[in-house]
Formats: structure tokens, sequence, C-alpha cells
């Protein structure tokens, strides 16, 4: 799907969200990867092959 040069990650790689945006829509919050990944902005994931990746943000813990 990739035509960059080096190619992008794949859909199935650690790092797949370093792909190329294809698309971005922050009034809808998702955007579309050259890898056939949708990212959403709550940092969840649609792979191309229908597997979803839970949200993965960072937990802040506030110190008292």
């Amino acid at each position: 799907m990739c035509q960059h040069q080096p190619p992008c990650p794949s859909a199935d790689s650690t790092d797949r969200e370093a792909a190329h945006l294809v698309a971005h829509h922050p009034e809808q919050g998702w955007s579309l990867l050259c890898n056939g990944v949708l990212l959403f902005e709550d940092t969840g994931e649609l792979l191309p092959d229908g597997q979803v990746i839970a949200p993965h943000r960072t937990q802040v813990i506030a110190a008292a």
C-alpha cells in the first residue's frame, strides 16, 4: 500500500504509527495512515485486518 521510499512501517509493526498520514480529520477524531491503520484521537487504532488496538495513553499520577 505504501509508495514511500523507504517504505513506512507495516500495519503489524510495533512502530506502525510512524507511517505517513493519508487523511486527517481532527473534527471527527481520526486519521488514516498509508499502511491502512485508522488512528483515533484517544490513541486507539483499527488495523486493516479489523483488529482493534485499545487506547494506550500514558497515565499521569499526581504527586501529593
